[in-house]
């Protein structure tokens, strides 16, 4: 590899907010440094819940604006969440703003596309993907017949249209791909029969990228609003947020179990193959695609957005929350003393998450939280067992031993969720990095530019460069055997 040290910018989009993030990367140096942050606000329409693509899309050039300042970049990567596409016309303009996962179109079109793909079991077998009502699938079964649909050529997931925006290039990067319930988990292209039963023009989806591909160069008004040269290149990153965290996962032991812990906790496993089982099926477990081939194999939970909810909620009505001074106050309220399942579909959607705990507790037969820190340390508690229940079962499904749990993204910050994963589990938590999906998109970067090697060499570079703390698990775990046994998943439709 080469000695010398690149400097990269990643655009990193998540579901409150989006950054773009400079890094350096060389031998023994990874840094990371913000220089912009914009709001990632969505719009409720007459016709449902959008993403505001345009402003995120501006938010992006003001970043790499501030980006040039110091100088050129050697590439430029982009990531976001899943699922969630855009649609272009045949003259490539966009047709409407971007739907939101959380609007509620969805809501029972599962069974009819379960019924003409052949039923829920031969879905699994293709994709390889757990239920959730919004994925791609369904959003675009859900579509079916509207005008917008009809005039679409081609569908981009959100970060590939901000790549196409930036490059005027069309491609699909395979990690996020492997969200849309459209994707052979066998053999990594499209499932082209699927589609085709499923009303679904083939053509509307576009060739697939690998991490690391070439997704072309700086179109020349953005190179020149930028600052940065034209040429510029742009490349395709493990494209799914999730998928960039893990690749910043630092370890290079087999069996490690992670938690990629932010608006959602995605736990789970990395393995070389898909777990295409009926009991994984059942499990509503997901195999998708991670860099050099590797499937993580994991559960969404719903994760930190029960807790931003609430915020949001108590500051909308003039309560501001002082979050350290609350962890503090959490850590005294009496242990267990309501649990919620994350899980439970009325989480879903935004709004007064004070209150759907609240009522979740009365149907429960439980003790209402009597406040914020209360909400605060119920809600921390039911993750913890929530990450327990969900890599249980990830070892069982695959055969697996794991040893130890990495906890990387913004949940890593919050030391009462790590030692309660820790204490839930019985097993000793690695939390950090933090800043885990920048780094895997730089990383990826970095490696396509030459400047790292194979994907153990860059996670042993997070590891030397990053800081982490340990956590290791405290008692015999007989209170936490207790609480797991109070708290039973929803019924999920599978």
């Amino acid at each position: 590899m080469s000695g010398r040290t690149g400097r990269f910018a990643a655009a990193d989009l998540g579901a409150t907010s989006g950054r773009v993030i400079t890094g350096l990367v060389g031998p023994d140096t990874l840094e990371l440094a913000e220089v912009h942050r914009f709001p990632n606000v969505p719009v409720r329409l007459p016709d449902g819940l959008r993403w505001d693509a345009l402003a995120l899309f501006q938010g992006i050039l003001d970043g790499l604006r501030t980006a040039a300042r110091p100088g050129p970049v050697d590439s430029v990567g982009v990531d976001s969440w899943a699922v969630d596409y855009g649609l272009l016309d045949a003259d490539g303009a966009l047709l409407g703003a971007p739907y939101h996962y959380r609007d509620g179109r969805t809501d029972g079109v599962a069974e009819g596309v379960w019924e003409r793909a052949g039923g829920a079991t031969e879905l699994y077998r293709t994709t390889g993907l757990q239920h959730l009502p919004f994925n791609t699938v369904f959003q675009l079964a859900s579509a079916a017949g509207s005008a917008q649909l009809g005039a679409a050529r081609t569908l981009l997931l959100m970060p590939d249209l901000f790549t196409h925006w930036l490059t005027g290039s069309v491609g699909a990067e395979e990690t996020n791909a492997s969200t849309t319930g459209l994707l052979d988990v066998r053999t990594g292209g499209w499932a082209g029969g699927l589609a085709g039963r499923l009303g679904i023009a083939r053509g509307l989806l576009p060739p697939l990228r690998s991490p690391g591909d070439p997704a072309g160069t700086l179109l020349p008004h953005v190179a020149a609003y930028t600052g940065l040269p034209e040429g510029t290149p742009v490349t395709a990153v493990a494209s799914h947020d999730t998928a960039s965290a893990v690749v910043a996962v630092p370890t290079t032991e087999p069996d490690t179990a992670f938690v990629s812990c932010g608006t959602w906790s995605l736990a789970g496993l990395e393995l070389p193959g898909p777990v295409l089982t009926e009991e994984a099926r059942a499990a509503n477990f997901t195999n998708e695609r991670g860099v050099d081939g590797t499937v993580r194999f994991l559960r969404n939970v719903m994760g930190l957005w029960l807790w931003e909810e609430c915020r949001r909620t108590w500051e909308g009505r003039g309560h501001p929350v002082d979050l350290p001074s609350l962890l503090e106050r959490a850590a005294g309220e009496r242990p267990f003393a309501s649990l919620i399942d994350p899980d439970a579909p009325e989480f879903l959607a935004p709004g007064d998450m004070p209150e759907r705990i609240a009522e979740f507790c009365r149907r429960t037969g439980q003790p209402v939280p009597g406040g914020p820190a209360a909400v605060l340390r119920c809600v921390l508690e039911s993750l913890a067992v929530a990450h327990r229940r969900t890599l249980r079962r990830a070892a069982a499904l695959a055969g697996r031993d794991p040893r130890r749990i990495h906890l990387v993204g913004g949940g890593a910050r919050n030391a009462l969720l790590c030692q309660w994963t820790a204490d839930a589990t019985g097993l000793p938590v690695t939390a950090g990095p933090v800043e885990a999906t920048a780094l895997g998109n730089v990383l990826v970067q970095a490696r396509a530019a030459g400047l790292v090697g194979d994907l153990p060499a860059v996670r042993r570079l997070v590891a030397a460069t990053q800081p982490l703390r340990h956590y290791a698990p405290r008692g015999d775990g007989s209170a936490w055997d207790r609480a797991a046994a109070r708290l039973e998943p929803s019924p999920r439709n599978c």
